[in-house]
């Protein structure tokens, strides 16, 4: 029975006993035996002989006089009502309630007290418990926090307690001092740390996320080790290195690849092949992805993103034969929501293969499987680049600027897919003309003002483009992107050869996998006569992404050491993905060469 419904009970017990006829027997249709007798604030034993219909009657009254204070908006005095209702009659239900009205009224002090008088009265309730911690947590009382919480945990059962554990981070995030909540979370979970099972991995990834949240990267990275060292089969402190990897911290890698070894879960190997598509270290991507498909086959997402790099890299066959992987499994199983969602994306990506190969009604085909909703947007746009490879760029645009646009975000989205359709189309000046606009309605967004210094560039407004470039640098000296773009625009000139490798290191190292930075180095290097040093560079790039620029360089490189064949062939796999390509057809008509 709920609170409310206790309540319900009362009034009927009151209703009989107001007409004389007191028959409801005891308080509570079930009643609860705390385990042991509850006390008054002040120590002294409740008194727990009163007759029951008097008991009934009281108690009604006070809840129901404390719900009209609360209502009223006097919360103190329904508070006061219902916790000593709570004492009369030892019910967790209004406990709970007494605790919430002072919850509400913002009164944590007399919250506390409400939760405690609970937890006096029931110190097995982990209900109770887990109020006494989260007020004390709201209330900046960190150093009060380990023995509850120790309570809580060694009340909980063994299999249940690792779970437990993990999810302690998430009760303390609201902390102020989150290095003074990891130090008490540590202490309270002392006994927790030398255990032989699971335990202490969870407690260890436990007190390493919360010193994470205290930017406390080192401990942290100490915790997991420690985690992993207790049991290195866990998932807690793989997961943990995962969350340092994505905060900078590289040595974490080295505790994922231990656990991997082992039997690692397929979803944890699957957010790690994500982290590594987003460091943009395709070929161990490649390696993790072609790993989860072999281990759990019915996994959609590691279907799609195998494909969707497949698809980057112009691997069409082997794409096709993923997401007819993916495809199968929407089959077998067609109510599920995570595949649904995947074969939307599945449709998109064989539209953009069909684009690719010119075959415009099979990729429109692709396209009228897509029931609109959230992937409208990217429907549309795919639809637009048809149009626009068919010459028909008026219609594209007019497409793109009939999306609905409700709110400046999805206004500004519509405009960028637009600068996006004119610069593959090479409409340079409207593009420009466009993304100037965009710029001028958000003066201080780094990603538009580089956008617009990259069109400059293709327009060869040089200075224009260094300028906006120095002012996205001096704005967030941690652009990378604009780093390498300006080392790489002067190192192309020919100038300021010194200053263009300072700038591409810099974004090297705020980047380390990125192969076009990589590139932009080989060919600064290039650039400055160190031949042998541009062609390990470009090397390295090449085989980090094989695109159709970095092969360009790559291939000039070799043909300037006098490696004609081997230069020819980089350039002719290159032609093969993107033949079109304004670098490359530059390059070979600048070195005479015909392939």
């Amino acid at each position: 029975m709920g609170y409310y419904g206790l309540m319900l009970h009362l009034f009927r017990i009151l209703a009989i006993g107001l007409s004389g006829t007191f028959a409801a027997g005891s308080l509570l249709a079930a009643p609860q035996t705390p385990a042991q007798p509850p006390a008054h604030a002040n120590g002294a034993t409740a008194p727990a002989t009163l007759p029951p219909a008097l008991l009934d009657a009281t108690l009604f009254y006070e809840i129901l006089l404390g719900e009209i204070a609360t209502r009223e908006g006097d919360p103190a005095t329904g508070y006061a009502l219902l916790l000593e209702a709570a004492r009369h009659s030892n019910d967790e239900r209004v406990f709970q309630r007494s605790t919430d009205i002072a919850l509400q009224a913002r009164a944590g002090d007399q919250a506390l007290a409400a939760a405690q008088a609970w937890k006096q009265a029931w110190p097995q309730s982990l209900d109770a418990n887990r109020y006494v911690l989260q007020i004390l947590i709201a209330l900046n009382r960190i150093d009060d926090i380990p023995a509850p919480l120790r309570e809580m945990l060694d009340q909980m059962p063994a299999a249940e307690k690792p779970g437990m554990l993990l999810a302690l981070p998430q009760l303390l995030h609201r902390a102020p001092d989150k290095a003074q909540a990891a130090r008490m979370l540590e202490k309270a979970l002392a006994p927790d740390l030398h255990a032989e099972d699971a335990t202490a991995a969870a407690a260890w990834t436990a007190i390493g996320r919360m010193r994470l949240l205290a930017q406390d990267s080192t401990g942290a990275l100490d915790a997991a080790r420690r985690g992993q060292a207790a049991q290195v089969q866990a998932d807690g402190p793989a997961v943990l290195a995962l969350e340092l990897m994505e905060n900078g911290t590289a040595s974490a890698e080295e505790l994922l690849a231990t656990y991997l070894q082992q039997q690692p879960s397929p979803e944890l190997r699957m957010a790690y092949a994500r982290l590594l598509l987003e460091q943009q270290r395709y070929p161990e991507a490649r390696a993790q992805l072609k790993a989860v498909t072999a281990d759990k086959p019915d996994l959609p997402q590691a279907w799609l993103a195998q494909a969707a790099l497949q698809v980057q890299d112009q691997q069409y066959d082997a794409a096709e034969a993923s997401l007819g992987e993916l495809l199968r499994l929407s089959k077998s199983s067609p109510d599920n929501e995570a595949l649904r969602a995947s074969l939307t994306q599945a449709y998109l990506l064989y539209a953009q293969m069909a684009e690719k190969r010119g075959d415009y009604a099979a990729a429109e085909q692709w396209l009228q499987r897509i029931e609109g909703g959230k992937e409208l947007f990217s429907a549309q746009t795919r639809r637009a680049s048809l149009l626009a490879r068919q010459g028909k760029l008026k219609e594209a645009r007019a497409l793109l600027q009939a999306l609905p646009a409700e709110t400046d975000e999805a206004r500004r989205m519509n405009q960028q897919a637009e600068v996006q359709l004119l610069r593959d189309a090479r409409a340079y000046r409207e593009a420009y003309a466009l993304q100037e606009k965009l710029v001028a309605a958000n003066p201080d967004d780094d990603d538009l003002e580089y956008e617009l210094a990259m069109l400059a560039d293709r327009l060869e407004r040089y200075s224009q483009m260094e300028r906006l470039l120095r002012k996205v640098i001096a704005r967030n000296p941690n652009y990378h992107h604009a780093l390498n773009a300006l080392g790489y625009s002067l190192a192309d000139r020919r100038l300021q050869l010194e200053e263009a490798k300072l700038l591409i290191e810099r974004a090297l190292s705020l980047a380390p996998s990125d192969p076009f930075i990589t590139d932009s180095l080989g060919w600064v290097e290039y650039r400055m006569g160190n031949l042998a040093q541009a062609r390990q560079l470009l090397e390295r790039a090449y085989h980090l992404r094989p695109d159709v620029e970095i092969a360009a360089h790559l291939g000039e490189v070799l043909w300037v050491l006098d490696e004609k064949e081997a230069a020819r062939t980089v350039w002719k796999e290159s032609a093969r993905l993107n033949a079109d390509n304004e670098v490359l057809r530059e390059t070979l008509k600048r070195l005479g060469v015909r392939l």
